[in-house]
């Protein structure tokens, strides 16, 4: 499971085994992509069924948080929960370990939500409006503010990293000990378990970015208020 071995070594710049997974998994998903919608339907068949009632999910789930709002923010979340749900899933395949069972992975994707969710938050309200809420109600709050941002998203780092690799650990304890007389079981869970992991991760970012615009109407709302 040494996920980030050394593959190779360009000077400084170390090309690691999750890099390489990461990036092949990358074009797999980008080629399943394309291949399922390339020849889409107003008659779908099983495939286009699946593929429409997973889109129409994730975006009830991102409507659902940010009401009106869900045509911004659902492209992000969407491709976020497929390519953790996708990462978590290729530890199950023989030889390979999940790109998020290494920490600098997820460490990764958590300063992405961790950007991600600042932006959409300007993109919202502008800049001045959105960083103004970092000193309401006090501006003597504002290093609580900066630690809770830094601390969830070590956080969301951390706990997504902890849980896949927990989960393989498992697996090949369970598998080390019984062989291979209980594979489905073990195999089973470890799906489940992978996609309750992309879900929760991907609400997490859900809610840091929809609390993030929220917070800018909310200063949009006391100013209306301050002019009346």
């Amino acid at each position: 499971m040494d996920g980030a071995g050394i593959v190779v070594q360009l000077g400084a710049v170390a090309i690691t085994r999750t890099v390489v997974t990461t990036w092949a998994m990358m074009a797999a998903l980008w080629l399943a992509c394309a291949l399922m919608t390339r020849r889409l339907s107003l008659d779908p068949g099983p495939v286009q069924t699946a593929l429409e009632g997973g889109v129409s999910a994730i975006e009830a789930a991102v409507e659902e948080l940010l009401p009106g709002r869900s045509a911004t923010v659902f492209p992000f979340i969407g491709t976020l929960w497929i390519f953790i749900a996708a990462a978590n899933l290729l530890g199950i395949v023989p030889g390979l370990s999940s790109p998020t069972a290494d920490l600098s992975a997820t460490s990764a994707l958590a300063v992405v939500v961790f950007l991600s969710a600042h932006w959409f938050g300007i993109r919202s309200e502008g800049a001045a409006a959105y960083f103004s809420h970092y000193l309401k109600p006090n501006p003597l709050l504002l290093p609580f503010h900066i630690v809770s941002e830094i601390s969830r998203t070590i956080a969301l780092a951390v706990r997504l990293f902890g849980n896949v690799m927990s989960l393989e650990t498992a697996a090949m304890l369970v598998l080390l000990v019984a062989g291979f007389l209980v594979p489905v079981p073990v195999l089973m869970l470890h799906v489940v378990e992978a996609l309750v992991q992309a879900y929760i991760f991907g609400m997490l970012a859900l809610v840091y970015i929809s609390g993030g615009i929220q917070s800018r109407d909310e200063v949009s709302r006391s100013r209306e208020g301050e002019n009346r």
